[in-house]
């Protein structure tokens, strides 16, 4: 039995992120994307421009953080 305990190797030996980790770091690019997507459709109906770039650029971000993570 304590022979194979000794065998296993836990993530943060290998430097392996958890899973949770992993899935919260996509749906906080998700979430910038979608919050960047709304902000763009306000300013839009506003009629504000530094809004809707602000909105463009938070979606923007949250794209290439997602395209980062594949």
């Amino acid at each position: 039995m304590a022979e194979e305990r000794e065998k296993f190797v836990t993530q943060e030996e290998t430097g392996e992120p958890a899973a949770i980790d992993q899935v919260e770091s996509r749906v906080e690019a998700e979430m910038k994307a979608i919050e960047g997507r709304a902000k763009e459709r306000v300013a839009h109906g506003l009629q504000d421009e530094d809004l809707e770039r602000e909105g463009e650029r938070l979606q923007e971000e949250g794209e290439r953080e997602l395209r980062g993570q594949k």
